[in-house]
């Protein structure tokens, strides 16, 4: 272990020393400051009546503040996953006060400005906090979509604290923690957080958006990379293979990491990827690196017993008395005590009266030269049907090329030999990569309004690819799209007004657009848009001018452009 941990409770606890726990806007800061901090804060929260309280907050110190000033204040702290309003919302409606970045929303009880210096402050937190009656609730999806709420007592955490410690403090040593996923999840809050701060290294406040800013910001410092599968599959030859190498550590959860990803990373620098696997619910079950075999080993404390209908059996000293559950993967457990996982249990629907497992059709998918990767989605509107979102090989770019309905039928006659037709896929989206959340997740979210639009609302959707703040969507203008109907009868065209409505929309779907419209500027329309044409929809998001812009394209040439504004109006 790189020290004596510091326990969850007393951690918000002023120390004779003052030793640097993290770094927020470029700047250290020590414990005395956060103790100060979270003091200040506490005390202003006992006198707040609201016993609930919603946490969200975009970096991980703010973050770190709020949550023991909360707990410290004998309050229940919710942490969502994301602070969209519909998320904002039902935290209201469930009686929780909001607090910390939730955009136009009034939402905080502001004492402190983090990252300052506080030499007036004297107020601090004195009394250890209760390992049993503090705690907090987590969310996560469940199989029906909608978020569930996990509770997690601070014993559960500290527990985990102390197992990752035991695993890799010896190997860590003093290296930062710095991320590229979110700590409003179990892993990232765990990881980037509740671990450095109890082991005394630092943790980097913000979440940074790709590995170069990260890379950058810890540059000749040891540090250890919280990612995602997601992120680590973006890695290629032009990467900084040398800064990647000097990492103390890599670690990688929500989702498997491809072989092929793994292998790249350890041939260009040496780095093993350490795999974590588990969830809310169940905290820390394994981990892996996927070079010495897709096998992982459970940590410390933990049992795996297979049950008779193929489910499997949790023990584990994360979890709440009784310290068991069932879990919904499919699981092979090996006579050493090692595991295999075969697939979610929970990924059975119902198409038609006919049962299909959504893993089973992504692997046959996947075993086409032409796929990479495919997700698959039961798409409920008048009739159930399949959706799936395709990533394509080289091969398979260039064979849709060739044509997109000749591809599909391909892939749907090689299908055919497995599934019955029923099943089978109706809606097809090609993307270049599957959209994530913050936890690393794959963004169900997005991907359902974008396979289940209305076919007379609007244009066909033929592929998508997303890097960072720019969409480029392939879009089909098909001919049955209402606003083609009288305007005008000898030749239709797409009004314009349909232009930026589509504009406006992707523009939301795609970004965390909260600002309400204000106004459109250098509008132009410069080619019509007949039916059946192909275009091409660029979209790019400045979060920090409000402007959405935009531009419509095909062979032909540029056909509308501009931008749209969103903000107060002041």
């Amino acid at each position: 272990m790189c020290a004596e941990l510091t326990s969850l409770p007393r951690c918000a606890l002023a120390e004779d020393g003052a030793p640097i726990i993290a770094v927020h806007r470029g700047q250290p800061i020590d414990r005395r400051q956060f103790s100060a901090e979270v003091g200040v804060l506490a005390t202003a929260l006992k006198q707040q009546p609201q016993k609930h309280y919603a946490l969200y907050c975009d970096a991980a110190y703010p973050f770190a503040v709020r949550l023991f000033a909360l707990l410290h204040a004998g309050k229940q702290v919710w942490i969502p996953g994301n602070n969209r309003p519909a998320s904002a919302d039902k935290l209201i409606e469930r009686g929780c006060r909001l607090l910390g970045d939730w955009p136009g929303q009034e939402s905080d009880v502001e004492c402190v400005d983090e990252g300052r210096a506080l030499a007036p402050l004297r107020s601090n937190a004195t009394t250890p906090l209760d390992l049993q009656h503090a705690q907090l609730t987590l969310f996560t999806s469940g199989s029906s979509g909608e978020a569930k709420a996990i509770a997690k007592s601070l014993a559960q955490l500290q527990s985990e604290v102390e197992g990752l410690e035991r695993q890799w403090g010896d190997s860590l040593g003093r290296a930062a923690a710095v991320a590229t996923v979110s700590h409003q999840h179990i892993y990232g809050l765990l990881f980037r957080l509740l671990w450095p701060l109890a082991a005394g290294r630092i943790f980097h406040s913000e979440m940074f958006l790709s590995p170069e800013p990260m890379l950058r910001a810890v540059a000749s410092t040891p540090a250890y990379w919280v990612a995602s599968p997601a992120q680590l599959k973006r890695l290629d030859e032009l990467s900084d293979w040398g800064q990647i190498a000097e990492l103390s550590a890599i670690y990688s959860s929500g989702g498997p990491l491809p072989a092929e990803s793994a292998k790249l990373i350890e041939h260009h620098s040496g780095q093993q990827v350490t795999e974590i696997y588990g969830s809310s619910e169940t905290g820390g079950i394994g981990w892996r690196r996927i070079a010495e075999g897709a096998s992982w080993t459970p940590f410390t404390g933990i049992r795996l017993t297979p049950e008779k209908d193929g489910c499997c059996r949790l023990a584990s000293p994360y979890l709440p008395e009784p310290g068991h559950c069932r879990l919904d993967d499919r699981i092979d457990v090996h006579e050493d005590g090692r595991f295999t996982l075969l697939g979610r249990l929970d990924r059975i629907v119902k198409v038609e009266e006919k049962r299909l497992s959504l893993d089973e059709l992504e692997r046959a998918l996947a075993d086409s030269d032409w796929v990479v990767q495919a997700h698959c989605l039961l798409l409920s509107n008048h009739r159930d049907r399949i959706g799936v979102v395709v990533v394509l090989s080289a091969s398979g770019q260039d064979r849709l090329q060739q044509g997109r309905n000749t591809m599909i039928r391909q892939l749907r006659k090689e299908l055919m030999q497995t599934f019955e037709t029923v099943v089978l896929p109706r809606k097809w989206l090609f993307i270049d990569a599957l959209p994530l959340t913050p936890q690393g997740k794959i963004d169900n979210a997005l991907l359902m309004p974008l396979l289940q639009q209305e076919h007379s609302k609007f244009p066909q959707l033929l592929h998508c690819r997303r890097q960072d703040n720019i969409v480029t969507l392939s879009l089909r203008i098909q001919p049955e799209l209402a606003y083609f109907d009288g305007h005008f009868p000898e030749q239709p065209i797409l009004p314009g007004v349909a232009q930026l409505a589509f504009c406006e929309h992707y523009g939301k779907l795609f970004f965390a657009i909260e600002q309400p419209f204000l106004t459109m500027e250098v509008i132009k329309f410069k080619k019509i848009i007949q039916p059946s044409a192909l275009i091409t929809m660029t979209l790019e998001w400045r979060a920090d001018k409000g402007k959405l812009y935009f531009e419509l394209g095909s062979e032909a040439g540029s056909h509308s452009s501009g931008r749209m504004v969103y903000g107060e109006r002041a």
